[in-house]
């Protein structure tokens, strides 16, 4: 297993990370899975012993149930260099304070997830999503005070936008506060928009990238083919909807392409697919996820799955997004000045 800098800290975390959004099996999570406390501890256990070294969960992830496992696995004793990253900003309750990013809410919200947890600290405090009617000010001071009284030892974000990150890691640095070291977003083969912003963006800023659900939901996964109905027991033959597909001619040729490779290789489309993802600029892990002991260790074996220059190749071309504005006028007029950060977006255009 290799290990990576979180961003501009120095926090070294797994290029593969525990996914807990499959126990619990409260509410909505259902959908994706019900495991109880036995069966996610066999397969958090499969993980730690292949060097996996970070679980992310989130207070939202079928209502506090989640962390609650992942506490009770743990024992209330962290093994040797297990870290914990957690998520908060949805709704956990019925009041009118009890979602957003407020300082109210926050804090609220990571005590409860410390109880949950069994824990004394987080190692990796993330902001769930955007909330555009708290001010930054007040949602980055929060943070630093959760930081600064030993309860989270590093903040992250997921699901911002570009601006909105350049915007928090602005007030950070004007307000002399804790800032973000990392990023959660959804980047895949099927789904590179974060090539235009978000992956630029953690080049130019020193952001760790964590990516959530790696293999499109499972649509990457090679089960998943062209003209054919969803396999039973799958997330998308519950009706489960994210990722959107756009181009699903697209997508089946993504999907043609893995398999080839993958068949060419003996392994599986789903480890060509993280494969991908962990040789990609700016990536520092993939988060996988799932309900059997049988995906957890093909998921694994990506971590020693090195692709070669054609096989990326082939990758990238059946895969590359559109260049759009102000890109395509970048390309043809400012070429000869871009930095390594604008190369995230450029290079895929460039001959």
């Amino acid at each position: 297993m290799e290990y990576r800098l979180l961003g501009r800290s120095g926090l070294k975390i797994s290029t593969v990370t525990v996914g807990t959004m499959t126990f619990g099996g409260v509410g909505w999570a259902r959908t994706v899975g019900d495991l109880g406390v036995s069966e996610a501890k066999r397969l958090v256990d499969l993980c730690l012993d292949a060097g996996v070294n970070l679980i992310d969960t989130a207070d939202v992830y079928s209502d506090g149930k989640s962390e609650e496992i992942v506490g009770d696995i743990l024992g209330g004793k962290r093994k040797d260099g297990v870290l914990l990253a957690t998520k908060a900003r949805f709704r956990m309750g019925d009041g009118p304070n009890d979602v957003g990013s407020s300082r109210q809410h926050l804090i609220a919200a990571c005590e409860a997830s410390l109880r949950r947890l069994k824990t004394d600290v987080i190692d990796l405090y993330q902001l769930h999503e955007w909330d555009g009617q708290t001010p930054l000010e007040e949602t980055m001071e929060a943070l630093d005070t959760l930081v600064r009284d030993g309860k989270v030892r590093y903040i992250g974000c997921s699901n911002f936008s570009g601006w909105h990150i350049m915007k928090a890691l602005g007030v950070s640095e004007k307000d002399k506060r804790q800032r973000f070291v990392s990023q959660q977003i959804h980047y895949t083969l099927e789904a590179r928009e974060a090539e235009y912003e978000l992956l630029p963006i953690a080049v130019d800023q020193g952001l760790g990238v964590l990516l959530w659900s790696p293999l499109a939901g499972g649509l990457l996964s090679g089960k998943h083919r062209r003209n054919q109905t969803a396999p039973e027991g799958t997330r998308q033959f519950a009706g489960w909807t994210e990722p959107p597909i756009r181009d699903e001619n697209r997508l089946w040729n993504i999907v043609d392409t893995l398999v080839s490779i993958a068949e060419s290789r003996g392994v599986s489309a789903a480890q060509v697919a993280l494969a991908w993802l962990i040789g990609r600029k700016a990536i520092t892990s993939v988060i996988i996820g799932g309900r059997t002991e049988a995906q957890f260790k093909d998921n694994l074996a990506a971590a020693d799955l090195n692709l070669t220059a054609e096989e990326r190749k082939r990758l990238d071309e059946v895969s590359v997004p559109p260049i759009i504005y102000p890109y395509w006028h970048q390309l043809g007029t400012a070429s000869d000045r871009l930095s390594e950060a604008d190369m995230t977006a450029h290079a895929p255009h460039m001959n």
